[in-house]
């Protein structure tokens, strides 16, 4: 049985290519069955108002959750309940299959270890440049200067940016601050990245880019990730492309089909299936939100 489930895994599991440019083989890995991610039956009140009510999903990896909602529906709750910066009222969070719920602080910094963060804006220290912003950790943990340049010239390379590598944060526009936040996330090779409405107020093809970029890291480089957003034109990026490369290397997006899965948030799960099934589904509140009343 297990030479037999492995032949299957092979078959069903393309090589990847890791961010230094080198490929590896499709690997059996009984890990794989643990999710990155898992919520199960999170509850969480402020001042006696329910904000999440029972939530329950998981993330697997190489897997990207698209969490939508309205403003105020708990979307970015969840990601702070992942990075335990919040903690529930009752239910269980796990990461790797490990049980954060009761984590303290100082535990959980060697969990955050294993995520990036990209924010709404960036968030990019104004005072520091493109490559100050995105060594920062790296001269946190005191790693020599020589291979702090090489890891930031590859991240600004993964998102197209190494020639603004110089610039000042107020030089940039507002999809380069987000490509930026991108490359800052990716310093170590996190296994997991949480996009906190990462195309807010991006101009349809700049969303896009950013679109792509969590698309290669789902296909490329196997990052499960949770993506929070508001925004219905998301969807039509994440939920139709997949990433290859081409014989030279290049990243090329296919159609995707009807694989990748949405979660729908109102502090409860609402729906959870792929972006077609959204826009059929005859549930009032999803009709509503889908003509934005």
């Amino acid at each position: 049985m297990a030479a037999e489930a492995k032949r299957i895994h092979q078959s069903l599991t393309p090589p990847r290519s890791d961010l230094r440019g080198g490929f590896f083989a499709p690997v059996y890995d009984p890990e794989r069955v643990v999710p990155s991610i898992e919520f199960r039956d999170v509850w969480l009140s402020f001042d006696e108002d329910p904000i999440l009510k029972g939530i329950s999903f998981t993330v697997r990896r190489g897997e990207t959750k698209i969490i939508l909602g309205r403003s105020g529906g708990g979307k970015s709750t969840i990601i702070k309940l992942v990075l335990g910066l919040l903690k529930p009222d009752s239910g269980q969070i796990f990461i790797d299959g490990e049980d954060i719920t009761d984590f303290s602080e100082v535990e959980m910094m060697t969990v955050r270890k294993k995520m990036g963060m990209v924010f709404q804006e960036g968030a990019l220290f104004d005072s520091l440049s493109v490559y100050e912003n995105v060594a920062y950790r790296l001269h946190e943990q005191k790693m020599p200067e020589d291979e702090v340049e090489e890891e930031v010239r590859k991240m600004l390379r993964f998102v197209d940016l190494e020639d603004a590598i110089d610039k000042m944060p107020i030089e940039l526009s507002g999809g380069m601050r987000r490509r930026v936040g991108i490359a800052r996330a990716l310093v170590g090779n996190p296994k997991m990245v949480l996009f906190d409405e990462p195309t807010a107020g991006l101009d349809p093809p700049t969303s896009r880019t950013i679109c792509e970029l969590v698309v290669k890291l789902r296909d490329l480089e196997d990052v499960s990730s949770i993506f929070v957003t508001h925004e219905m034109n998301t969807l039509d990026f994440l939920c139709s492309e997949y990433a290859t490369l081409n014989e030279q290397g290049e990243a090329v997006f296919e159609p995707e089909g009807e694989r990748l899965c949405l979660t729908n948030t109102e502090g409860q799960i609402i729906f959870n299936g792929s972006d077609e099934q959204l826009k059929a589904s005859d549930d009032e509140y999803i009709r509503r939100f889908l003509i934005g009343k």
